[in-house]
């Protein structure tokens, strides 16, 4: 079944960077998705967004979101983690969610928005998070260096899932670590 239950349903891969520019790793949604754009990526939407509440809205009629968020997962600092959902796909499994928001920094996270979409099915027929483990939420402060580091690898990742989908490939899910 398809998600969205209203307008018309867009094939162009939508890209969204999630996260505050102010408080430290957890920008770091904002910078990948800043890097995704950077490349031109012909019939890719590119957007940075701070409020996860708004995704709902964001990835409604596209067939394919990406959104890249920090995490906390106890991993090492830089540590990508890739997981799938969506429309069309199974729910994450619980261990995710506690990877992609739940106790994270926004008030009503990425896991919180993906099943609201799920609910009022707005849910893209797939959704893919890449996670970016975050070190310091700290109020005006960089990127840490392990994080940094990690953006490179973030953004060829997110590259590689929305090029995957144009040729109709998938990229499973799982976690990276980035030598920093």
């Amino acid at each position: 079944m398809r998600g969205a239950p209203t307008g018309p349903v867009t094939s162009r891969p939508l890209v969204v960077g999630l996260g505050s520019p102010h408080r430290g790793d957890d920008a770091v949604g904002v910078v990948v998705a800043r890097g995704v754009a950077a490349c031109h990526v012909p019939g890719v939407d590119v957007v940075a967004h701070e409020d996860p509440t708004d995704l709902v809205e964001l990835w409604s009629g596209h067939e394919l979101a990406v959104v890249v968020d920090a995490v906390r997962s106890g991993s090492e600092p830089g540590t990508l983690t890739v997981l799938e959902t969506g429309a069309l796909g199974e729910r994450l499994r619980e261990s995710a969610w506690g990877r992609t928001g739940r106790g994270g920094t926004h008030a009503f996270g990425l896991a919180s928005a993906v099943e609201l979409a799920r609910a009022l099915r707005r849910l893209p027929d797939r959704v893919v998070l890449v996670g970016v483990e975050a070190a310091s939420f700290d109020h005006g402060a960089p990127l840490s260096p392990a994080v940094a580091a990690a953006v490179p690898t973030a953004v060829d990742r997110v590259l590689a899932v929305v090029r995957e989908a144009s040729e109709g490939t998938t990229t499973p899910e799982g976690a990276a670590r980035v030598p920093g």
